[in-house]
């Protein structure tokens, strides 16, 4: 409660700051694991992975700190092999392939088109890293796309253009409820990277105003350079202020939704997709829950 009343009322300048000692004391750490050789080797990653509760054939929707799992041996490449390792071949891997660090509001009217091949995600180093692979699929839309490689691929990225708003059945987010897959967050947390939240919001009839009223009207270029418009609906910044998704974790974890664990140095957890939103649909009915009233009303 004094964390989300710190984050609210803190004047943005003295959070950045905070922020950036974080970073820096952080990469001392990472810095100093190296010149020890104390790293985080690949075999290591594949026990947690597995420890944690990924099978061969899941789909996994990875949310992603490179830093927080500690100083890893091949970096990126090596975290993404590791899932790659324990998924096998039947498995498909995604991960979210945003492109705006901050609002969607903001990002679009500063920056009103995409380019599915060019435009770079802002997720994280890992994230970047698997977008530019090759055989790698990336849905159509301008502010919540979503790159998947795997047998399923093509399946969670082929219908997310031309969808006004960005969770709804269409989306890979509630694809991968219906495929039954799951969502890792590797070092992140409900609050700060847990999209799959939002499925609520498209799945029923919901009451609060928590997308904007402006209706974006967005240039398009797809992978063979072609153009065209897309309208879309983005969050509501003033209510995205409301939110206190880390609230909902005991709900979840009670449920049997969600469960903990480490991967390297990260606290992570493994969360059902379908199982998360069946609860989160049940709650709000029943008692009005949700992230923005993670208490009821």
């Amino acid at each position: 409660m004094i964390k989300q009343l710190i984050l609210k009322y803190a004047p943005e300048f003295a959070l950045e700051w905070a922020k950036q000692i974080k970073k820096n004391q952080r990469k001392k750490q990472l810095q100093l694991q190296q010149q020890n050789k104390s790293g985080i080797s690949k075999e290591r990653l594949i026990d947690d992975l597995k420890n944690i509760g990924i099978r061969e054939g899941d789909s996994i929707l990875t949310h992603s700190s490179l830093s927080k799992i500690g100083f890893v041996e091949g970096g990126t490449k090596t975290v993404v092999d590791a899932l790659f390792d324990v998924v096998g071949e039947t498995g498909t891997l995604l991960f979210p392939a945003f492109p705006a660090a901050g609002r969607n509001k903001t990002y679009l009217e500063e920056h009103p088109f995409f380019d599915i091949k060019n435009t770079p995600s802002q997720m994280g180093i890992i994230t970047e890293y698997f977008r530019k692979l090759d055989g790698v699929y990336r849905s159509f839309h301008p502010t919540d796309s979503v790159c998947a490689k795997g047998p399923l691929a093509e399946f969670y990225t082929n219908s997310h253009f031309g969808q006004l708003t960005p969770y709804n059945e269409f989306s890979p987010f509630r694809k991968l409820c219906e495929k039954r897959g799951k969502i890792l967050m590797l070092g992140t947390t409900l609050n700060g990277a847990c999209v799959n939240l939002h499925t609520l919001e498209d799945a029923v009839d919901f009451k609060y105003p928590v997308y904007d009223s402006k209706i974006f009207e967005i240039k398009m270029v797809d992978a063979e350079k072609k153009v065209s418009v897309m309208r879309t609906k983005v969050h509501n910044p003033e209510y995205s202020a409301k939110r206190n998704c880390d609230a909902l974790k005991p709900m979840f974890e009670k449920e049997g939704v969600l469960v903990n664990g480490w991967v390297g140095e990260a606290k992570t957890m493994l969360i059902d997709a379908q199982q998360m939103l069946e609860v989160m649909i049940k709650n709000y009915t029943e008692k009005g829950i949700c992230m923005y009233t993670p208490y009821g009303e």
